[in-house]
C-alpha cells in the first residue's frame, strides 16, 4: 500500500495566521486542499465531503479541516477523552522512532498521545530521559488499531510491534479551534460543515524531528496521517467499525501504519496564485 500514499507540497504561508477556526481568511484562500477524503480500507470517496491543506512558516506548522457534516454532535468535553468514539478529527505526525497523535471533536476537545516504538526505547537511546519515564508517566503498551487476534492479539500486526503509549504528553505550545456552520447537537437542524484549525509549533517539534531541521528546509519530507471518524447509528445501533476516512487508503483499518500516511514535502515558495493550476494537492 506504499504505492498508494498521496503526495502534498506544502507551501510557506503568505500572511500570518491566528489559529480561530475560520478557514475563510486569506490565509487559506489560495492554498492546494487535498482531495476528497476516501474509505481507510477500501480507497472509495467518503459519503460526506472533507477536505485538509497545510502551511508552514518559521513558527509553525498549521494544518485546517473542512468536513461536511449534515448533523454536527459531540458531547465529550474532558481534555484527552476518547474523542475518537464519537465523531472526530485526526492528525498524526511521524517522527521515525516515534510519531505523535492528534485528535479534536466539535467542541473542540483535544485527545493527544506520543509514541515511542519499543525496539527503539532502550538504556542509553535517545528517548532515556525523565520526560519518557515508563511509570513516571504511566505508559502503556499499544499494539495498533486493527483487530488482534492469536498470534497476532499482544503484540499487533505491525512488523515493528508494539509501542509505548505516553497518554499524558502534551504538544508545547499547541493551538487549535473549531467553528460549526449550523447548531451543534440539536437534530432540528440541518448543518453545514464544521472546521478544524491547528497550529504545531516547530519548538515542539524536538522529539518527531529525526534528525531533520526545525522549521524544515525547502524539499524536506515528512510523513503525516489526516484523518476522520464518524459516529453512526441505524435504529438506535451504533455501527461499528466507525467509517473511517483519510487522504489516502491504507487497505487496512489502522491509523498506526506510518509508512501508509501521506508524503508531505515543505516547499520555500510562498502559496501560489490560484490562477497558477496547482489544483488539489498541488503535486
Amino acid at each position: 500500500m506504499e504505492s498508494q500514499a498521496a503526495h502534498y507540497t506544502c507551501y510557506r504561508a503568505r500572511h500570518a495566521i491566528r489559529v480561530d477556526g475560520d478557514l475563510a481568511k486569506p490565509a487559506w484562500r489560495d492554498v492546494p486542499h487535498s482531495p476528497r477524503f476516501v474509505d481507510m480500507v477500501t480507497g472509495e470517496p467518503g459519503y460526506f465531503d472533507t477536505r485538509a491543506a497545510a502551511l508552514w512558516d518559521d513558527d509553525a506548522f498549521y494544518v485546517s479541516f473542512r468536513v461536511e457534516e449534515p448533523f454536527v454532535e459531540a458531547a465529550l468535553t474532558e481534555r484527552d477523552s476518547l474523542v475518537f468514539n464519537e465523531n472526530d478529527l485526526e492528525a498524526f505526525i511521524d517522527g521515525g522512532d516515534c510519531y505523535y497523535e492528534f485528535e479534536v471533536n466539535a467542541l473542540g476537545t483535544i485527545y493527544e498521545v506520543f509514541f515511542i516504538w519499543q525496539d527503539a526505547y532502550h538504556r542509553g537511546s535517545r528517548f532515556d530521559v525523565p520526560e519518557f519515564d515508563l511509570l513516571a508517566h504511566g505508559a502503556l503498551s499499544f499494539g495498533g488499531d486493527y483487530d488482534r487476534t492469536g498470534k497476532s492479539f499482544w503484540r499487533g500486526t505491525h512488523p515493528r510491534g508494539c509501542r509505548w503509549a505516553f497518554r499524558d504528553w502534551d504538544f508545547p505550545g499547541l493551538r487549535s479551534a473549531v467553528r460549526v456552520e449550523g447548531k451543534i447537537n440539536d437534530r432540528t437542524v440541518v448543518d453545514e460543515s464544521w472546521t478544524a484549525e491547528l497550529a504545531f509549533p516547530w519548538s515542539g517539534m524536538k522529539w518527531l524531528a529525526n534528525g531533520r531541521p526545525l522549521p524544515p528546509k525547502d524539499g524536506d519530507t515528512w510523513r503525516m496521517f489526516f484523518g476522520r471518524f464518524e459516529k453512526l447509528t441505524l435504529s438506535g445501533i451504533e455501527v461499528q467499525p466507525h467509517p473511517a476516512w483519510c487522504w489516502n487508503s491504507h487497505g487496512v483499518y489502522d491509523t498506526h501504519q506510518p509508512e501508509r500516511w501521506t508524503y508531505v514535502h515543505f516547499s520555500a515558495a510562498e502559496v501560489p496564485d490560484a490562477g497558477q493550476g496547482l489544483g488539489a494537492g498541488g503535486r
